[in-house]
């Protein structure tokens, strides 16, 4: 069933020479008019402007109605394959997702307002940057197919904003731990033919350690999508929170907009969890000796914020064979991780390459 289509802007700026809708241009930073290229005259409110952090603990409590119902006129699709939803504007046709490429797009009716994106990173590396990229990426994998270094599937290459929420937080831990000292002992034995061996063997000494840590959390990011596995997320992670800017829907122009699916509950408990392994590593680092066990923590967070951002994210699907493949680019520094289909040809001659040189090396060794 088709829906409507993911639109690529959820506000229009006129091109002041002809009229038509125009678009955030990564390349020029600017809006540009897709048709006729003029460059708009617009300035963004979101410069000079200052990005928000709000009360963590506030906002678990009540979300502020300031912070919901944005964007009330698009309409949400949803995919029915990877789960992603974006906002589109009304009056186009689906034909298929950005994040998988799937055609199975249905109409979404959210029942709850999303909170209101704060910020967001604008699209830097341009679209012809990342084919290249892509291509390069591509290149350098030898046991890719052939064809995709020609090709590289960049045909089905979308530009995406991705939500992301992030959580700052003020942390004083104290800890107390057996710090562990290696020493070493001589023992003898004999061995199965009556001989005398002698040995140096590892002993630990354990020994009550304790101290305390003090840390501040800035930016700790957790991705609110569906569209796009997380692991993946984190190989073209960090983005550049530092420039950050107040969100204007300038920016947004000519580009797919995803819903967050991960609200501010789950993604603070998420949060928490990835900070509290930090300051149990952090910990963990400051006992004394050579190894330590029974550590226990006792952290106390304050100044808690978050903000709820969007990222730039490039983004490619496509079909190889019976497997599906995504790829996706970090539309702010332009790292690049994802998957390839492998040339079972190019794994053969391989293997069969290293099995001869074996050979021939056995050969004169034993000539």
């Amino acid at each position: 069933m088709a829906g409507p289509a993911p639109s690529v802007a959820l506000a229009k700026y006129a091109c002041p020479a002809c009229g038509a809708d125009a678009h955030w241009n990564p390349a020029r930073q600017a809006l540009v008019c897709p048709y006729c290229g003029t460059v708009s005259p617009t300035v963004l409110a979101a410069d000079g402007g200052l990005v928000k952090e709000h009360d963590l603990a506030t906002a678990l409590r009540a979300v502020p109605a300031s912070q919901r119902a944005w964007e009330q006129d698009r309409v949400s699709v949803r995919c029915q394959s990877c789960k992603a939803i974006t906002l589109f504007e009304p009056g186009r046709v689906a034909q298929r997702c950005d994040f998988c490429g799937s055609s199975a797009i249905v109409p979404y009716a959210d029942t709850r307002a999303p909170i209101t994106p704060g910020s967001l990173l604008p699209f830097r590396v341009a679209e012809a940057q990342v084919r290249e990229r892509i291509r390069a990426w591509y290149g350098s994998h030898w046991f890719a197919p052939r064809r995709l270094k020609k090709a590289a599937m960049t045909d089905t290459l979308h530009g995406l904003y991705v939500p992301y929420w992030t959580f700052d937080a003020h942390v004083q831990a104290q800890w107390r731990a057996d710090a562990g000292h290696y020493y070493y002992e001589t023992e003898t034995h004999r061995d199965q033919q009556g001989n005398r061996q002698v040995q140096q063997v590892q002993k630990v000494r354990w020994e009550p350690a304790s101290g305390r840590i003090e840390h501040f959390f800035d930016d700790e990011l957790v991705a609110a999508t569906q569209g796009i596995d997380g692991g993946r997320l984190r190989e073209i992670e960090p983005f550049p929170t530092t420039e950050l800017v107040p969100y204007d829907p300038g920016y947004v122009a000519g580009w797919v907009v995803e819903q967050y699916q991960i609200d501010l509950i789950a993604a603070a408990e998420r949060s928490r969890q990835q900070m509290d392994g930090q300051v149990r590593d952090s910990c963990a680092q400051q006992v004394p000796g050579d190894t330590h066990r029974n550590l226990v923590v006792d952290a106390d967070y304050s100044a808690q914020t978050f903000k709820h951002v969007l990222a730039p994210v490039w983004v490619l699907a496509y079909n190889f064979g019976a497997r599906r493949y995504q790829v996706v680019v970090n539309g702010s520094t332009g790292v690049i991780a994802g998957e390839h289909p492998t040339s079972w040809i190019k794994v053969t001659l391989t293997v069969l390459a290293v099995l001869l040189i074996v050979a021939l090396l056995f050969a004169l060794v034993n000539a």
